[in-house]
């Protein structure tokens, strides 16, 4: 965890990491040996190469794992014989140090990986319990031997005990539910999600599928999957700008009746988010409207294409096919679908329409319209 030195010595000896530095902070109390050992250690022994050893040994036996802690003991009473040492709390400390280590251990919790809700293996209870005795003998020498503490009595001093061995022994096992709840409300999520899209697809994807198959108009079929197309795009990625009052739903919604009025597939692509006044908006999207059926009525295109940004405070929209075009002179002046419904229109709301067409070519409608806004 720090320089990876207990995490090396475990691997070493077949040990969990956490008795290896349990021991460490054992060794600390006792005149700062474990302090220093750590650091000669991470500066003398060298880093494992990047993919692990192939020298790690295997578990330790029960045998084994007894002669290391005698080991330990008895350095422990080297140390203290010596004089390195912090006085009585030395042994109590230690003792709770150890037993927090094995409760830690065989709480089911995998303590290093914790905040991600990986479990270790299974509880093994006598281990929990020698774990608790260890503790709570630890406690009760450190908590008797303050003046401080024991004026307020063994029913303090029990209680103190009784909560901090508590909070040791389940707090793990909280964590574990916290982290079931998590699991299973992110289950439920999902499965949610999921139920959502599986109704969705039902009601417009096999609905309009099942359409296809009932028709032998290929016009038909191309409206009905541009349509449906439209409507999937709009429910997976424009949830919230796909109502008649943005920009994009008002033209969306506008070539969906050209495209149910004539067999043309028109395509709506816009660019950027603005907003225009309601009458200004308005006048933009009939006009668009009026376009788009001239566009599917009399070009004779496969299809229309509509292209909408919105930048410098205006929105302009491009209304385009490939048709056959038109000569403007030859329109009759009963024909007041683009003096009046386009340009008239626009110009009496503060915007402009250009409109260019090559025979042979297609037409392109230009609208303009100032006072958007971000």
């Amino acid at each position: 965890m720090l320089a990876g030195v207990a995490g090396g010595i475990a691997e070493s000896v077949g040990l969990s990491p956490i008795y290896v530095r349990a021991a460490f902070v054992s060794l600390s109390l006792a005149g700062g040996v474990g302090i220093i050992l750590y650091v000669v250690l991470a500066l003398v022994v060298p880093d494992t190469p990047d993919g692990g050893s192939d020298d790690i040994s295997p578990p330790a036996t029960r045998m084994q794992v007894a002669g290391m802690a005698l080991m330990f003991v008895a350095l422990m009473l080297i140390l203290q014989a010596i004089g390195l040492w912090l006085g009585a709390v030395v042994w109590p400390t230690t003792l709770v140090v150890f037993g927090l280590a094995i409760a830690i251990e065989t709480s089911g919790i995998n303590y290093e990986r914790s905040l991600e809700g990986v479990t270790a293996g299974r509880r093994s209870w006598w281990l929990v319990i020698g774990g608790l005795g260890m503790m709570v003998a630890g406690l009760v020498v450190v908590l008797r031997s303050l003046d401080r503490l024991q004026s307020f009595g063994v029913l303090a001093i029990a209680l103190i005990v009784a909560i901090g061995g508590f909070m040791i022994v389940a707090g793990p096992w909280l964590w574990s539910l916290i982290e079931d709840l998590r699991t299973e409300r992110r289950a439920r999520i999902r499965s949610e999600e999921k139920a959502e899209v599986a109704a969705h697809l039902h009601d417009s994807v096999l609905q309009t599928l099942a359409l296809i198959q009932r028709t032998d108009d290929p016009k038909k079929m191309v409206t009905l999957a541009r349509s449906q197309e439209r409507d999937l795009r709009s429910w997976l990625f424009d949830e919230n700008s796909t109502g008649t009052d943005s920009i994009l739903g008002a033209l969306t919604s506008a070539a969906t009746r050209v495209e149910a009025a004539h067999d043309v597939p028109v395509s709506v692509v816009v660019v950027g988010e603005a907003s225009l006044p309601s009458d200004k908006q308005e006048a933009l999207i009939s006009a668009a409207t009026e376009a788009m059926m001239n566009a599917a009525k009399h070009s004779g295109a496969a299809k229309v294409s509509v292209y909408a940004e919105m930048a410098n405070g205006a929105i302009d929209v491009y209304v385009t096919d490939q048709g056959g075009g038109f000569d403007r002179d030859s329109v009759g002046e009963d024909r007041r679908g683009i003096r009046e419904s386009i340009e008239a229109r626009m110009q009496r709301h503060g915007g402009s329409a250009t409109i260019e067409s090559i025979a042979g070519e297609g037409t392109e409608v230009h609208l303009t319209m100032i006072g958007a806004t971000s």
